[in-house]
């Protein structure tokens, strides 16, 4: 049977778009192909609003079949963080049966080369673009991001960063040439002749373990990395966001089945509720790559077992702010009070602890006591999210109970300096939403110091008074060195305390954002120019997306004949 995808129209369909990325992330300027706006969706062929809702709609209560071998079983235990069941139940799979199914299709996937792996990941992030308007409902109804976030960090902006990757995927393995002839001389007599042969060879099957929060931001760039160097991938989703990835595999089965490849080479592993199925995966045989983000204690874990795999970890981390001196007052606290409110502070890069002078910080304004800044910066989030139905939609919904729980025991660990509250959403009146909690510590104080030492996932952050900036530079690089970061920041005036706080950054691997007053926020990052974390503090041990993340999940085979 002919395939309905031949090369050449896919050639022809995403060339232009992959020689794009790959442009970009040459010059690291500002590009994307995927709208960013809702009302940009609803033509060709692309999903409306209302046909996007309608389509989430209609998945609610229904089994997810995916005609992957090895099914025992239907499992599925989803319930919206804005109050619904979504009652979708998905494969569970027999390991020992899928696993070998998944394998049989990576020769005719090795052999089609990195432009044709290049070219029908594409399609599939063509085919889930169109789709973006049902994948955010999957992604709100899961996570608890409120719609327009899910929309944006959920679709266009994870869509990116699958692009992304298959770009540098591309770029590393065409780094060596398919062929070359070599010659050395041998003076008076004949000289040596090779032809020499060079392929990319996958390393196996990749496993891929998605988060809670940002199943498919987070996921993508694996799955697409692993993917378009030859792999095979298997996709287990956390229990409680399993629609958005499985949507997402349903769509590469399809692709690749139209393109002519074996549809196995994606599918699906959901789990019953506490089985674990994730340690059993990560040390089997047959994986050798793994893709995680979630908590330290399993990442540790897998680094620390996996033995026989390529394990790329995104964990947790203590993200700090240094304030020492502000050109722009008001634009720093409306900056930090949306940092801090955004999606109730439940992404990796959300800052926690703001270290603050005891003596207070100079400003364009005069100078600001301690006490005066995070007053203000208590009223800044206060202002911001002082209404309900304007709150839930920078809010968004509690993820977990885990989350709730944090949150309530934080005001015993100092002084309160801003309250969290109860917000009623206006539409789902179910949903657990709460407003952040600024919390007062003091560095000189071990109990203070201990606290803020440790991770506080959720709408909690710290503003710790320290004796000085240069105190506050030092403390920035014990917590990095020790407990790792995704994002620092700093706000400062003077060019010695940006330059100690710079080289900090630099000594310990951490990514950092100066002086942020306007639209650009340190939790937020853009495909094809900033780099998500580094890989080079104990937070994650890879970058997404640089050359690293891509480059050992294939090896080049040489294979020399005599001329």
């Amino acid at each position: 049977m002919a395939a309905a995808l031949t090369a050449p129209q896919l050639i022809a369909n995403h060339r232009p778009t992959l020689d794009q990325a790959l442009k970009t992330i040459g010059t690291r300027a500002y590009w994307s192909p995927h709208p960013e706006h809702p009302k940009a969706y609803g033509e060709q062929g692309s999903l409306s609003p209302e046909e996007g809702r309608a389509a989430f709609d209609a998945l609610l209560g229904t089994r997810l079949d995916l005609a992957q071998p090895g099914t025992d079983d239907w499992v599925g235990t989803e319930t919206s963080p804005y109050g619904p069941k979504l009652g979708v139940t998905y494969p569970h799979p027999d390991v020992e049966v899928l696993l070998p199914a998944m394998r049989d299709g990576m020769r005719a996937w090795r052999e089609a080369g990195p432009e044709v792996r290049a070219m029908v990941c594409l399609e599939i992030l063509s085919r889930i673009s169109a789709r973006t308007h049902e994948f955010a409902y999957t992604v709100m109804h899961t996570t608890g991001q409120a719609f327009m976030m899910a929309f944006q960090a959920g679709g266009p902006h994870a869509q990116d960063r699958g692009l992304e990757a298959v770009a540098y995927a591309y770029a590393e393995q065409t780094r060596t040439p398919d062929t070359a002839e070599w010659t050395k001389p041998q003076g008076k007599r004949d000289p040596l002749k090779l032809e020499k042969q060079f392929t990319a060879v996958p390393r196996g099957i990749s496993l891929l373990i998605g988060c809670n929060t940002f199943p498919t931001w987070n996921g993508y760039p694996g799955l697409f990395a692993s993917l378009a160097t030859g792999n095979a991938v298997l996709v287990k989703p956390h229990p409680r966001a399993v629609l958005p990835l499985a949507l997402t595999v349903q769509v590469c089965r399809d692709v690749l089945a139209e393109a002519g490849f074996d549809a196995n080479l994606v599918a699906l592993a959901a789990e019953r509720p506490g089985e674990g199925i994730a340690k059993t995966l990560a040390v089997h045989p047959e994986v050798r790559i793994i893709d995680y983000t979630g908590s330290s204690a399993f990442g540790d874990w897998l680094e620390t077992n996996a033995h026989q795999a390529q394990v790329h970890t995104e964990k947790a981390g203590v993200n700090t702010v240094v304030i020492e001196s502000t050109g722009n007052y008001r634009g720093m606290l409306a900056n930090l009070a949306f940092s801090l409110s955004l999606y109730s502070g439940q992404m990796c890069t959300t800052p926690q602890n703001l270290l603050i002078p005891r003596a207070g910080i100079a400003t364009e304004a005069g100078p600001k006591s301690f006490d005066q800044v995070v007053a203000d910066l208590a009223a800044a989030v206060d202002s911001l999210v002082g209404d309900d139905a304007r709150a839930a939609a920078l809010l968004g919904a509690l993820v977990n109970p885990d989350v709730k729980a944090r949150l309530e025991a934080a005001p015993d660990l100092g002084e309160v300096a801003l309250a969290s509250r109860e917000v009623l959403h206006p539409e789902f009146p179910e949903a657990v939403v709460r407003s952040p909690l600024i919390v007062k510590l003091d560095a000189t104080r071990t109990d203070d110091l201990a606290a803020c030492q440790q991770e506080c996932f959720g709408p909690v952050s710290f503003a710790v008074a320290v004796d000085s900036a240069t105190d506050a530079v030092e403390l920035l690089r014990h917590t990095v060195r020790e407990r790792g970061a995704m994002t620092v920041g700093a706000y400062t005036t003077s060019s010695e305390v940006e330059k100690a706080v710079e080289e900090v950054c630099l000594e310990e691997c951490a990514q950092l954002s100066l002086n942020l007053t306007g639209g650009v926020f340190v939790n937020q990052t853009a495909a094809f120019s900033d780099f998500h974390g580094s890989g080079g503090n104990p937070a994650a041990n890879a970058a997404l997306c640089d050359g690293a993340f891509v480059a050992n999940r294939f090896r080049v085979v040489e294979v020399r004949r005599e001329v």
